[in-house]
């Protein structure tokens, strides 16, 4: 792997909090530091943080989570800024500025949004400063959260065209079994195909402060693979961890194609990562093989079925005919028309709509493949 010079590394709430709850500030000046190091060797580096909820119980005096969303969203907006206060004293003490970046799915999916937020990111980095990127938890509702900080960092990389993703964990990685529950569990040290069978043993439950397993972990390092960027999974609290997944000598799961995979299409990138899909179709066998190993468009005589209310223009996941997601994109017919013209080839079609009504309902170039 070539030396990045740039990482995207999101920090997970279980990583970022001590034995007792609370913000670990010492943690936070350790990773500053090895910030700082890459920096001195040209290396940028965009930290995707989560801990404000857990720094915001810790302030508002709460022992365990809140269950209300309003509380929820009191202790996040409450412990961001203990959280930023964090970052921005240990990285000033090695000379470097910070700054905040709070994000929505809302900020992202329109378009011009998107490249907005691009901009300003590479701005931020050509000014010589640390970006600190945060959902916006406080106004972010659920039709338009990101899920988790593992799919933010996903679209940040994407959005910036990283090097590297790196996912700072409380495990070392993706193991052949859930190591807490198997002691014979062994490290998977690299990863170059994302298949059913791997996501049926990334089943790491949640931890008491985060909200992503290592499902969310491997959905998000599968997505960095359609985007030609590899991901390392690896222990956050290991000393140097950062460097050395900057040299590619850590211990953890690296994920990443083992031929050539140069940056994906930013467009399909923004239709994969980016948008918020409105339904879903469903391929039958032969167009889920035409789709995967012949870049196929996606005709309506491959469709099984459809899931959801979506309309002509919005995104939708793709799924296998054995369950598998395997894309996104854009849908070129109501999920209504769709499901009358499943089945069916193009020049039938065509006798109900006319020539310019019978077309792939996602052409290849609206289909992000993962």
């Amino acid at each position: 792997m070539e030396a990045p010079r740039l990482i995207v590394v999101k920090i997970g709430s279980s990583t970022l909090v001590d034995a007792d709850g609370r913000l670990d500030h010492g943690y936070i000046d350790s990773l500053c530091t090895q910030i700082a190091a890459l920096r001195e060797r040209g290396i940028h580096v965009i930290t995707v943080s989560s801990g404000a909820a857990a720094a915001g119980r810790e302030v508002l005096g709460f022992e365990t989570r809140p269950t209300d969303i309003p509380t929820l969203q009191a202790c996040a907006a409450t412990g961001q800024a203990r959280l930023i206060e964090s970052y921005e004293r240990a990285l000033a003490a090695h000379g470097l500025p910070c700054a905040q970046v709070l994000l929505t799915r809302r900020d992202v999916v329109d378009r011009e949004g998107y490249l907005n937020a691009r901009n300003t990111f590479e701005r931020l980095l050509e000014l010589g400063v640390v970006p600190i990127v945060n959902e916006n938890d406080t106004v972010s509702v659920a039709e338009f959260t990101f899920g988790d900080n593992d799919m933010l960092g996903a679209i940040v990389s994407a959005l910036v065209t990283a090097d590297l993703y790196v996912i700072l964990s409380d495990v070392d990685g993706l193991y052949t079994a859930d190591p807490m529950a198997d002691p014979s569990a062994e490290l998977i040290r690299r990863v170059d195909h994302i298949d059913e069978g791997v996501f049926r043993i990334a089943g790491s439950p949640s931890t008491t402060f985060g909200t992503g397993g290592m499902f969310s972990k491997v959905s998000a390092a599968r997505m960095m693979m359609a985007a030609g960027i590899p991901t390392f999974i690896c222990q956050g609290r290991a000393e140097g961890i950062l460097l050395e997944c900057a040299e590619a000598t850590a211990r953890g799961t690296l994920f990443k194609h083992s031929g050539s995979n140069p940056h994906g299409n930013p467009r399909k990138l923004w239709i994969g990562l980016a948008e918020v899909p409105q339904g879903s179709i469903v391929l039958d066998e032969g167009a889920t093989r035409a789709v995967l190993s012949q870049g196929a468009s996606i005709l309506p005589v491959g469709i099984m079925g459809t899931k959801g209310a979506f309309k002509a223009g919005d995104v939708v996941n793709v799924d296998s005919y054995d369950g598998l997601l395997i894309g996104r994109g854009t849908v070129a017919y109501d999920a209504e028309d769709l499901e009358r013209y499943k089945g069916l080839k193009l020049d039938v079609i065509a006798r109900f709509t006319g020539d310019d009504g019978a077309i792939p309902a996602i052409h290849r170039d609206d289909l992000l493949i993962f």
